[in-house]
């Protein structure tokens, strides 16, 4: 439903059959998929279809005209919340429209939650806990906010795209165990990150690529320390150039 499409919808709408004349109305890269679009619109297209095409196209400017007036009337009541707005947009995976999901669902204050646990819990972004004589049975969240819940899942995809980012490598760690599974854990820590950006009224810091790789490698130094300690041996560690 690009320039293009709207245009060749348009024309064959009104009559237009030759599919040369269609793929003409092709409008930027589409124009290289010259060859394509001709195949592609070889047909023919009778009066009852093009009165359809008409009813439909008239919907689609009905819808996209509303669109915008939800649009413009979104933007008005976010106004006061511009500033925070821009800070949750700084987060990987959260661009404008899901920065006003998060602030249309959970506020701008933060006190209301006791902390990040909790307005976890209440989206429905906490894993479960059902266990049976110490067995786990089940890791499924809550229901919770499934506005809120699908904004941030969506996100999460989104984030495990960037390159060299803290929640693209948390995305990839938790990924073998299920790209859904990881996609909601990515969520919950998007979600951790807005309830503090807009508690504390601070700006997202991205932990880096590299996090997962440094923990374990201070994780293994220690303990490797620890164990040479255990032997009698007192280690003093210099880095190589």
């Amino acid at each position: 439903m690009g320039v293009s499409g709207r245009a060749m919808l348009k024309a064959i709408s009104e009559g237009e059959q030759d599919a040369e004349k269609l793929a003409d109305l092709a409008r930027g890269r589409l124009k290289s998929k010259y060859d394509e679009l001709v195949e592609s619109l070889e047909g023919c297209v009778g009066e009852h279809h093009q009165w359809l095409l008409k009813r439909m196209l008239k919907q689609v400017e009905f819808l996209d005209k509303e669109i915008a007036a939800y649009d413009e009337r979104i933007e008005e009541m976010m106004r006061p919340f511009e500033l925070a707005l821009e800070r949750l947009d700084t987060i990987d995976g959260v661009g404008r429209r899901t920065a006003e999901v998060i602030l249309a669902e959970i506020g701008s204050e933060m006190s209301q939650f006791a902390d990040d646990e909790a307005i976890s819990c209440w989206a429905g972004m906490c894993p479960g806990n059902n266990e049976s004589a110490g067995k786990r049975k089940s890791g499924r969240t809550s229901k919770g906010n499934r506005w809120l819940r699908r904004a941030l899942v969506e996100s999460a995809y989104a984030a495990a795209r960037k390159k060299d980012r803290y929640l693209a490598a948390q995305f990839a760690r938790l990924a073998r165990g299920g790209k859904k599974r990881a996609a909601v854990a990515v969520g919950h820590t998007i979600l951790v990150a807005a309830y503090h950006i807009l508690k504390e009224e601070v700006d997202y810091k991205d932990l880096g690529g590299d996090y997962f790789h440094k923990r374990n490698q201070e994780k293994t130094t220690r303990r490797l320390i620890k164990q040479l300690e255990q032997f009698g041996y007192q280690v003093e560690l210099k880095r190589v150039a």
